[in-house]
């Protein structure tokens, strides 16, 4: 008989969000061409969920990539160059790519179920739904359709949007780490992820805050881009480029403070004995021992 793996869980003080946030940055420093490169190149590959049926297989792997991205920083963290291969290593990894393909599942079902609570019948007749006429000149290319939809139509879409991306990226943020890192079957660590980042809100909404203060100059700069140079082809094309790296750059920020807020909270050690060698301590990710309290009277096991 086996027994459940337990999982110990710090729970860290308001300030590690900001320490998480400095330690992304610090390895995203390191290497920031390489790490880049591996952001772009998980772009392309997640681009081909726009082809049918093989879509669907893209969506479902998203999980593994994420792994190793995250993979990527491990090595990173440790004085090693990532190759580009390391992206797909999750995808080779018995069991855990196994794992990571049921995440995968898991969030596509949660992300759909969320958008449909918000949305209701609005893609039917009535109730504020698009009329199927103006769905068809749409799928037509009809650009003066779009100016007719209606603006509480666009505000439940953005919502339904907003809480997918909100729901699958609570359900991912530590349960990926947990399965790559920690080899962990997908419920264990879908419970001690989210318990994680329960009991460890404070830090969580620290970090949130950090990168939105952050990100309001960067905001603003483009703003005054496309304001001013809107009329102008030079203007736009910067201002597109500024803003496509401006997002690269926030998406490797994430999966960078998604590194060092999972090695913080849970400790980390090599996945699956690969030779990535130990993480980097000198780069800090909030994991300070003077900051750490274990989570309740049971030395910090949480038992999932």
């Amino acid at each position: 008989m086996s027994s459940k793996p337990n999982v110990s869980i710090r729970v860290l003080p308001a300030g590690a969000g900001l320490a998480w946030l400095a330690g992304s940055l610090a390895l995203v420093r390191a290497q920031p061409w390489r790490l880049l490169l591996l952001t772009v190149l998980m772009q392309a590959v997640l681009s081909l969920s726009q082809v049918p049926l093989l879509g669907l297989l893209v969506v479902l792997a998203m999980p593994a990539f994420s792994a190793g991205l995250l993979q990527g920083f491990h090595m990173v963290s440790a004085g090693q160059r990532p190759p580009l291969a390391v992206l797909f290593t999750p995808l080779t990894s018995r069991p855990r790519t196994g794992r990571l393909l049921a995440l995968g599942a898991v969030m596509f079902a949660a992300g759909i179920l969320s958008a449909s609570l918000l949305m209701g019948g609005a893609f039917g007749e009535g109730a504020g739904g698009l009329d199927p006429d103006l769905i068809s000149r749409i799928e037509q290319g009809d650009t003066e359709a779009l100016t007719q939809i209606d603006p509480e139509f666009i505000f439940r879409m953005a919502a339904a949007l907003a809480t997918a991306v909100a729901v699958t990226g609570t359900l991912s943020y530590l349960t990926i780490p947990l399965i790559w890192f920690s080899e962990l079957p997908v419920g264990t660590a879908l419970l001690a992820g989210l318990r994680a980042m329960v009991v460890n809100w404070k830090p969580f909404l620290v970090l949130a805050l950090g990168m939105a203060a952050a990100l309001v100059p960067v905001a603003l700069v483009l703003g005054m881009l496309f304001g001013g140079g809107g009329a102008s082809p030079g203007g736009s094309v910067l201002g597109l480029v500024l803003v496509i790296g401006v997002m690269l750059f926030v998406q490797l920020m994430i999966f960078g403070t998604q590194y060092c807020a999972h090695r913080a909270i849970f400790g980390l050690s090599d996945a699956g004995g690969s030779s990535t060698g130990a993480p980097d301590d000198n780069v800090n990710n909030g994991d300070d021992d003077r900051g750490d309290r274990p989570e309740g009277g049971d030395g910090g096991q949480f038992v999932a």
